[in-house]
């Protein structure tokens, strides 16, 4: 298979033009500081100027110098913004290049998320450096990256669904760079989304009607007063005993509200962040099933769009923050009761949005799972998009690679098995590729069942629960050996197989831990019983002896095998392919000879 050359193009175009962008922003951002200072000591010249004139007239020179200023400001903080923005959107297509040339390891390994007992997620290095969760994550929020996980270690039930959307958004790579720019900024937390939701499900402060009443007869009431009192009607000592009476009440009600101010606290960026998405998310076009399923799901009842609604709580949530000036917090909680005026917008807001606030997060998360398949795709054209075969047991695939091999160096090969009570027997030297290629078998199995492509040219296999036993360590701190941690898993293989679930097992040198006879004896016995309960498999061995039970189950049992050359000066050569029947060639000795063991 071809490597992604028109990925590579395309990330290499978009860096050279995003870095050509950003030189001239900063360019702009420097001629705006500069003329910034200029407008400022141009104001205070012509204060200078006129300082011997009247009075309005060094107000106005004052009031328009502070309004273009203000407004020069306002378009650095826009410029500052851009800047921002094809900063990280720079970021993302240097770091696609890289992972396009096999440097990905620094990124985040997922490890975290690595159950301690799983099936398969140790043996197909599903997390942990040089890992799955590795190559494939453009996940930014918290929630997309538990997703992530997730696809990856349980087969979904909606395949074919992610599979149209990341075929449509594999295209979109402005769209979807885009999108994980902005989550980029300030990424969505759990923390966040569980703050949101605490504060949803509480009882609602302020609530009665004559709340309404008293946050706008309050106003009325303190501004009168000082209308009255600078018209001369009411005097400074009665004036000064309402202010501290109105500031006393404002007070009261503002600590009523504080738990509320500090439970959503904190939170305006990264809301500022799921408005950005769901803005994002909302004005794309979409003909898919999930795509235009998700758009609908953040849509009110009312169609409001969800941005909108997202937008106003960023703004109530902003003014709230006013209450942190000591000044602005004196003056506009005592003459305007500002901290009742929010509490029922936010009131408001909870009201009407309650019900949307989990499918907002849920579709940020679900779109970002996409995304990060999308990339996978458009970074792999010569990927397949695998078949979903109904009956249970299929696997069939053409030129079937591991995803994590350089395509220059990796080796392809062909494999189909169909039905149940099957087990293919895998011998071969040493090093000459049994391993990799069960790993190949079950990275793109995980892949085909959580919608993704895979790395073949063609690829069918049916929904299944994968399980394995390959990469067996013991454990000092529960006191296990390794043969015991094997019989452990092989525990857990034999009790699903039993309980007639649909599995697919791949097992590479069972019973290592043992002397060669329980071994042969043990492995012989297992397979025999994997046959008895129509389970389906691959087994990857050294045992030749094994291969002769194709004469007892000629129709459930397939020999295959991985061979080495081996010249006049003993030196080895593998060709990592795949072929029928048994290995007839070993290379044990010949390494333990290179070592200097006098084996004859």
């Amino acid at each position: 298979m071809n490597t992604a050359a028109t990925a590579l193009n395309t990330y290499e175009q978009n860096v050279l033009a995003y870095q050509q962008h950003l030189n001239m922003l900063k360019a702009k951002r420097s001629r705006i500081g500069w003329l910034r200072l200029l407008i400022m000591l141009l104001t205070i010249a012509l204060v200078y100027m006129t300082w011997l004139q009247p009075t309005w007239i060094i107000l106005m020179v004052i009031g328009v110098g502070m309004a273009v200023f203000l407004y020069i400001v306002s378009v650095d903080v826009a410029a500052r913004q851009l800047v921002e923005n094809l900063a990280r959107l720079l970021c993302i297509n240097q770091e696609e290049m890289n992972i396009l040339h096999g440097d990905y390891h620094r990124r985040e390994d997922g490890k975290m998320f690595e159950p301690a007992n799983h099936a398969y997620a140790q043996d197909l290095d599903i997390f942990g450096t040089a890992s799955m969760y590795q190559y494939i994550n453009r996940c930014t929020a918290e929630q997309s990256r538990h997703m992530l996980a997730a696809h990856l270690l349980h087969p979904q039930k909606d395949i074919l669904q992610t599979q149209q959307a990341a075929k449509e958004l594999a295209p979109k790579t402005a769209w979807r760079q885009q999108f994980q720019a902005y989550g980029m900024e300030n990424g969505l937390t759990g923390k966040t989304e569980q703050r949101i939701l605490d504060w949803v499900a509480r009882p609602t402060d302020f609530q009665r009607s004559y709340w309404h009443w008293v946050s706008r007869l309050f106003p009325v009431f303190t501004l009168g007063c000082v209308a009255m009192y600078g018209a001369g009607v009411i005097p400074s000592a009665l004036l000064s005993l309402i202010v501290f009476f109105c500031f006393l009440t404002a007070t009261f009600f503002s600590k009523k509200i504080q738990g509320t101010y500090v439970l959503l606290s904190k939170t305006v960026d990264e809301i500022n962040t799921l408005n950005q998405q769901l803005t994002c998310l909302e004005k794309e076009h979409f003909t898919c099933e999930m795509m235009v399923g998700l758009q609908k799901k953040i849509a009110s009842k009312d169609g409001q769009q969800a941005s909108k609604e997202i937008l106003r709580l960023k703004n109530i949530l902003n003014r709230f923050e006013v209450r942190l000036n000591v000044f602005a917090f004196f003056f506009l909680n005592t003459f305007l009761l500002w901290d009742v005026w929010q509490m029922l917008a936010l009131n408001k807001w909870k009201i009407k949005n309650s019900n949307a606030v989990p499918n907002w997060f849920g579709a940020i998360a679900q779109t970002e799972v996409v995304s990060s398949i999308a990339a996978l795709s458009f970074n792999h054209p010569a990927w397949c998009f695998p078949k979903i075969a109904e009956d249970h047991f299929t696997l069939r695939g053409m030129e079937i690679g591991h995803p994590l091999i350089n395509a220059v160096k990796r080796i392809d090969n062909n494999f189909a098995t169909a039905g149940t009570a099957k087990v293919a027997l895998i011998t071969g030297s040493n090093m000459g590729g049994k391993s990799t290629f069960l790993r190949s078998i079950g990275v793109n199995t995980v892949l085909a069942l959580m919608g993704a492509p895979v790395c073949a040219k063609s690829f069918t296999v049916s929904p299944v629960r994968l399980m394995s036993s390959m990469r067996i360590a013991d454990n000092l701190s529960e006191n296990t050996s390794t043969f015991y941690a094997e019989l452990k898993k092989l525990q857990q293989i034999i009790e699903a197989v039993n309980r007639k679930e649909k599995i697919f097992i791949l097992l590479d040198e069972i019973l290592r831990g043992t002397n060669s006879l329980d071994r042969h004896a043990g492995s012989k016995a297992l397979i025999k019983q994997l046959i008895k309960e129509e389970a389906v498999g691959i087994i990857a061995t050294h045992d030749v002896e094994l291969t002769v039970l194709y004469t007892e189950y000629p129709q459930s049992i397939s020999n295959y095998h991985f061979d080495v050359q081996v010249d006049n000066n003993d030196e080895l050569f593998f060709d990592f392919k795949l072929k029928d029947g048994i290995c007839q060639s070993m290379n044990a000795s010949i390494l333990m000879r290179k070592i200097g063991i006098e084996v004859k």
